[in-house]
């Protein structure tokens, strides 16, 4: 926040710096409309007309940008206070998990490991007709 208004206030300097060293009368003619004034009021004059235009160009899409992230605030608030609800509930469930019998081991049954079988069809017949 500090260098935006060090920043301004080299601007404002610069500005009337300016202003000093351009005081030649000029005059503005446009269609029907005409002005007399100083060469530097008339140049500080189309700059700030300029920033006035960027101004009212960018806020549609800086009041859009504000508009989302409030959107996307309150969308993680939510997520938020589901989350702990959720973890809640986690806490409840593996407490009563907790205070069940737990089961008897059961016992392993031994079992023969399950082969696939394939078809062995390795005669000279097979092979020709590869």
């Amino acid at each position: 926040m500090q260098l935006i208004v060090i920043l301004g206030i080299i601007v404002a300097i610069g500005g009337v710096s300016f202003a000093l060293q351009n005081t030649v009368p000029v005059t503005v003619t446009f269609l029907v409309w005409r002005f007399d004034s100083s060469l530097a009021m008339v140049l500080l004059l189309s700059l700030a007309l300029g920033a006035l235009m960027v101004a009212l160009v960018s806020t549609p899409a800086t009041l859009k940008a504000q508009w989302a992230a409030a959107r996307l605030r309150k969308q993680l608030d939510t997520a938020q206070s589901a989350n702990q609800a959720l973890e809640k509930r986690i806490t409840q469930l593996e407490g009563k998990l907790a205070a069940l019998p737990q089961p008897a081991a059961a016992q392993p049954v031994a079992s023969a490991p399950i082969m696939p079988t394939f078809p062995m069809t390795d005669s000279a017949h097979d092979r020709d007709r590869l």
